[in-house]
Order: C-alpha cells, then structure tokens, then sequence
C-alpha cells in the first residue's frame, strides 16, 4: 500500500469476477484483457476499478494516454464540443476544427518542406492510407519494411507487421509487394547499413518500390532504438531511388521520446509521418502528415473515412497539443527516462536477467533473458514479473517478438514519487518472482 496504490481485496475483486463471468459469455475470446478487473473510473495515471482497488496504469491504454487518464484540459474540449455538434463527416460538411488540428500538425512535423494533413481513425488506418498515398503519387506498387515491425491489424498492416503469433495465425493470404528487411538491433543484430541495401537488392528492384515504412523506435516489437546512422541512412536510399521514406510515428509519437516525433532524434524529414495514439488522449483519431505536393497528387475522393477526423476527436486533440506546450510535456518525458533508466541500471546490478535496459524520453524497454551470454529470451519470466507487479498494484505491457520485452508507457504526466513508486513495485516483482527459481 502507498501512496497511489490501494489493494483492499483480492486481485480480481468479487465485483470485477461477477462482470468477468458476464464478459466470458457475451464477449469473444480473442479479446483477452490484459487487467483481470474492470475499471470504475481514472484519473491521472491512476485506475480504480469496480472493488475499490487502485493501480498505477503504466500501459497508458498502450501507449494513448501520454496526457494521463481525463486531463481536465482534455475534458473541458470535448464537452464543449459534444454540445456543439458531435458529427457531420468532414467531406459533407466541414468543420474549422479539422483544418486547425491540420495546421498545428503541419506546422510540428520536422523539415523545411510545407507539409499536409489527412484525418482518419486509428493507426492501422493511418499507416495503410500512407501506402496508398505513396502509390499513387509514384506510381509504384512495393513496399518496403522490417523485422520485429508492428504496423496494425487491417489486411495490409497485419502483413506490414512482423510478428505471426497472434497478430497473423489464421488470417492468410496476406497482402502481396510487401518486402521485410532486418532491422538494426544493438542488442541482438547490429546489421550494417551497407547489408540492409544488400538484401533490398536481392529482394526488390528499387525502381519498383513506392514506400518504405519505418517505425524511427521499434514499438510493439521491443521497444529497438536503432543506430543513429539508421534513419538518415534510409532517408538517403529513398532519395537514391526514389520512393517515400514514411514514419510510423503511431506510438513512438506525440511526445513519447522527448521530441514530438521520434525522428526528430536523428535529423530526418520524412515524405509521410503517421500518428494516432495519444493524439487525441484515447479517441479514436489519427494522422498522415505529408509533404504537401505529394499528399496533392491524388485526386478529389481518393481518401477519406466516415468518422475520420471526428469533431470531437478533434477537439480533444488540440487540448492534447495545448497540454503537451504548457506543461513542457517533452522536457517531462525526458525527465521521466532518467528517472527511469537510473532506477533500471540499479536493477541490472541486481538481477542477472536483466539483459539490456533501452529507450528514448519515456518509451523504455527491460529485455529479459535466461543467460547474459547467450542472450536467450526469457518470456516466462518477463509475464512472471508483469503478473506479480500487476496484483501488487502496477500494470506493465509486454513487448518483443518472443514476449520478453516489459515496456513503460506510462502518462506523462506523472508525478515523480508515483513513478518511484512503481518502480519499487517492479523491483519487488523481480526479487518475488527470482526468488521461485530454484538457483
């Protein structure tokens, strides 16, 4: 018990059991909560749920929350709206909130070059209108990505994303003149930019390629921070060839790594950049920013959603944006990676299955092995940890190919001593769950 965590019964609550009964019979299975409970109400980065618990969220709804659970700004924007209007499709009748939240993305995307924007509802939705701009404006068909990539769950996102289990089982044939190359990997492939052209040769004829779509710090598949040569060594091969550098910035976005977009990092300008996720605090709502001449080079009609660019969506993306500048969100994503890290340097000391701590601002990842040596991945383990710290009170998503990724994508928003205080939960999960492991 601390300060923002509160465990009054047993994990789930009779409560949440009852609901989760309910849930087993009316709900399909595939959708399999992370939480054994069910939420009454949030704030901040805390959840309490139907029995009175309280927990530390650090999965921020994986990864759409970086303003924190009802940020007052947030929720102030998207009442005044919904008593306004709440919906008229854009394309029907236009709204200025939709040209607004356009000019403000424009205008934070990196590089010199005028930029444009597309509404639409989620990243998966993002990404796969990214492509069809990038198609239509080259007229080129394939499209280029990488290991360990997540890019959504829609026909041609499901087969843009790497990993099979269970984002891929079942769901064949995929999409076809979609190309994966390897992704630098510190930790476990350090591959050479030179053996990256290498296999794009052997692969595909660069002539033929629209896109390559590239997620500047690998999300879903664990949390990778590639080298700093990695993107501008893209850039220069897109600009070689002449097909579209585009960023999936759908996580790794919004702030998340200290800068707005995580290419930032690495000097980059890209054709297109897609954002979701916490653009608009967990409604559904996201982006393609592009340069201007190629998001013009489709004709009127050619892209568009029903409820892409909702009003209300809308609104509660610009109190994110306002948000994200007057409480200096990127400098406290910063902060929050120091604390962060310092506190996991301390853990790799301790725990010898610790086997690299990594990441940008915020978005950190503790990759669990069985050996330091052999660097096997150690998936039991690492959901082992996730379960003790989440019936001690914190919720951490998991990551990686091999699952043995725990991943922070906590608000940032929070305070200090509610991080700290996490942290001391994780590391009593790790000493918990080690100390089961006969030596």
């Amino acid at each position: 018990m601390g300060k923002y965590i509160r465990i009054v019964t047993e994990i789930p609550g009779p409560k949440s059991r009852a609901v989760m009964a309910e849930k087993e019979r009316w709900v399909a299975r595939p959708l399999h909560p992370l939480a054994p409970f069910f939420v009454a109400k949030a704030e901040g980065t805390v959840v309490e749920d139907l029995d009175g618990n309280r927990f530390l969220d650090f999965t921020g709804g994986w990864g759409c929350l970086n303003v924190g659970h009802n940020h007052p700004k947030v929720l102030s924007a998207v009442r005044a709206q919904i008593e306004r209007y709440t919906h008229t499709d854009f394309t029907a009748v236009p709204y200025t909130l939709y040209v607004e939240l356009s000019r403000r993305l424009a205008q934070l995307a990196p590089g010199p070059t005028p930029k444009k924007c597309a509404l639409f509802n989620s990243g998966a939705e993002a990404v796969e209108n990214a492509v069809k701009i990038a198609r239509a404006a080259t007229g080129r068909k394939a499209v280029l990505v990488f290991e360990n990539a997540f890019h959504g769950r829609t026909l041609l996102t499901m087969t843009m994303t790497h990993k099979a289990i269970p984002y891929k089982a079942g769901f064949g044939p995929y999409a076809s003149d979609v190309f994966r190359l390897p992704y630098p990997y510190p930790y476990r492939n350090p591959i050479p930019m030179e053996e990256i052209e290498r296999r794009l040769l052997a692969l595909v004829d660069p002539k033929e390629v629209a896109c390559c779509v590239v997620e500047p710090v690998i999300g879903e598949g664990g949390f990778i921070v590639p080298p700093p040569e990695f993107l501008p060594f893209l850039r220069e091969l897109a600009n070689r060839y002449g097909f579209l550098l585009v960023c999936d910035e759908v996580q790794s976005g919004v702030g998340r790594t200290g800068k707005f977009f995580a290419c930032e990092h690495f000097g980059v300008e890209p054709d297109l950049i897609c954002v979701a996720k916490s653009i608009a605090a967990g409604l559904p709502l996201s982006a393609v920013i592009g340069k201007a001449e190629i998001m013009d080079a489709l004709i009127p009609g050619a892209i568009g959603s029903t409820y892409g660019g909702n009003p209300v969506a809308c609104a509660a993306a610009l109190a994110v944006l306002d948000v994200i500048e007057e409480e200096n969100l990127l400098a406290r994503a910063d902060h929050l990676g120091r604390i962060i890290r310092r506190e996991l340097s301390r853990f790799m000391e301790k725990f010898p299955v610790i086997g690299e701590v990594r990441g940008l601002g915020a978005m950190v990842g503790i990759e669990l092995v069985r050996d330091k040596k052999s660097k096997e991945p150690a998936p039991e383990l690492t959901k082992s940890v996730q379960q003790e710290a989440l019936h001690r009170g914190v919720l951490f998503a998991t990551a990686g190919l091999h699952g043995n990724v725990i991943r922070f994508l906590l608000p940032l928003t929070t305070p200090d001593d509610a991080l700290l205080e996490g942290l001391a939960v994780l590391e009593d999960a790790f000493q918990t769950v080690l100390a089961r492991i006969p030596a």
